[in-house]
């Protein structure tokens, strides 16, 4: 390509080059680092307006990305735009390349690195105070990651044998894994908490044999205060290893129990039972009532089991609901003369033989005398 007025110029060269092809390669970069960079500027005043009456998060994080457009790396790719009008050769060309490839990387990550920092202050802000370390962690472990990867691409691009690297990095990273092992995973399983939730604070759980709300969440250990007041600390991964009864996810709840009613009880009784039962759960507010049934011959009882479903979670309202029931049950069967069983044990004596029943009647003249 020629242009006129820089004719003087063609007689002197630089790097096989003349002076002409170099001011045209200069006017290119010029050119193309301020379309760069006007283009930018249009898009984020664009976005931000945008952004602004509609406070749509994804405009907002393509806003904060955009502004984090170095101009220092979009000088790069106005250089390489520019160098495609000279005769640099294959070195040269190839060092040129390189460059503006490591400022796309460089630059793509800026951006990773804003979307990650974005979307954990996010996650941060949609959380309790106790979750917000284990969304740090993550949010640091990932942009370790992005950098990581970018680093090693960047050493690729200029020819560095990076298999080496890679392989050592990893053997390392095995070593410390398996020196802190344990801490890796409690700290995993406080991420899979956070991710997963299959508790929150404030929860009520029952893990084994323990039973209490959870009070604290943290990078290493889950604290559940127990029903006697006391605190129980968990490990995390210990306790996803558990099974979680999660009782604040309860939507409604079954309640089964046994009425032992004593043998001599009438037939024309016992086929009522049932009857009262249906009545008094049905006429309760927020009672589902669901069978009851003449189930069992006990040893000193004839056993009916009645199921109904209490449509709260809430175990004071549930205790209120079953109490009520009790107490118009015991109201009931005393109008019906319905008598409920209490342990018993019936033992038989046999009688002595007669020769002991004689001897025993003597001794006791005997002693008499």
């Amino acid at each position: 390509m020629s242009v006129p007025y820089l004719a003087p110029l063609r007689q002197f060269s630089f790097l096989n080059n003349s002076l002409e092809d170099w001011a045209l390669a200069l006017i290119v970069t010029v050119l193309a680092t301020a379309a760069m960079a006007f283009v930018r500027s249009l898009v984020l005043r664009r976005l931000a307006a945008s952004s602004a009456l509609t406070e749509a998060r994804l405009d907002s994080l393509v806003v904060k990305m955009l502004s984090r457009t170095y101009l220092l790396f979009i000088l790069a790719f106005g250089i390489y735009f520019g160098s495609t009008f000279l005769e640099l050769g294959r070195t040269h060309d190839l060092f040129v390349s390189r460059v503006a490839v490591a400022a796309l990387l460089v630059q793509l990550a800026v951006w990773g690195d804003v979307g990650l920092r974005a979307w954990r202050d996010q996650l941060r802000l949609a959380q309790d105070g106790a979750r917000r370390n284990s969304s740090a962690v993550l949010g640091f472990i990932l942009r370790l990651t992005l950098w990581t990867i970018v680093v090693l691409m960047v050493l690729d691009n200029f020819g560095v044998n990076i298999t080496a690297l890679v392989a050592s990095l990893g053997v390392g990273g095995i070593a410390v894994a398996l020196a802190v092992q344990n801490i890796l995973g409690d700290l995993f399983a406080s991420l899979s908490i956070t991710l997963d939730k299959p508790f929150e604070i404030g929860d009520f759980i029952i893990v084994g044999d323990v039973l209490g709300s959870v009070e604290h969440i943290g990078l290493k250990t889950t604290r559940v205060r127990g029903l006697g007041g006391e605190q129980v600390v968990f490990s995390n991964g210990d306790l996803l290893k558990s099974r979680i009864h999660n009782h604040k996810r309860m939507e409604t709840r079954r309640v089964s129990f046994v009425l032992r009613i004593a043998y001599g009880t009438s037939e024309e009784l016992l086929c009522r039972i049932p009857r009262i039962i249906r009545e008094i759960v049905t006429a309760k507010p927020n009672v589902d009532f669901e069978r009851a049934h003449f189930f069992m011959w006990g040893e000193w009882s004839l056993n009916f089991e009645i199921v109904y479903h209490f449509r709260s979670p809430d175990y004071i309202l549930h205790m209120d609901a079953q109490q009520d029931i009790f107490l118009e049950i015991y109201r009931r069967f005393e109008q019906e003369g319905i008598r409920f069983a209490h342990p018993l044990s019936i033992v038989r004596l046999a009688d002595p033989p007669a020769g002991m029943a004689q001897g025993l009647g003597a001794a006791g003249a005997a002693w008499r005398h």
